[in-house]
């Protein structure tokens, strides 16, 4: 299966309404990608609401003097978000690869527009 596209919410001098910002459900079956721009973030949160962390994957598609980037590995406790990033696109490649270990992650991508 494709992987399922988010799209980054773009923040202005202006701001973000983060009511606006709506998080996309993980897929662990498929998992997702995001277009890694200058000043692209993630945002990461485990919805689980007993006491069970999730994983999140980050597969950046960069490298370094012909060295892959290993892929970057995040345990989130339950009811806790974290926000990822910035990924500079000339180190970690142009697209980030996420993958989830459960539905209850939810992501969201935001680019700063500078």
């Amino acid at each position: 299966m494709a992987r399922g596209a988010i799209t980054p919410y773009v923040i202005t001098r202006d701001g973000l309404n983060q009511a606006t910002a709506t998080a996309t459900t993980g897929v662990p079956a498929d998992g997702h990608s995001v277009i890694n721009r200058p000043g692209t973030f993630l945002e990461v949160k485990n919805t689980n609401g007993a006491s069970t962390a999730r994983t999140v994957t980050f597969r950046l598609t960069g490298g370094k003097d012909g060295q892959t980037i290993a892929p970057r590995t995040k345990s989130i406790a339950a009811g806790v978000t974290y926000k990822f990033g910035p990924f500079p696109p000339e180190m970690y490649g142009g697209s980030i690869l996420i993958d989830v270990d459960h539905a209850e992650l939810t992501i969201a991508a935001f680019v700063l527009q500078f």
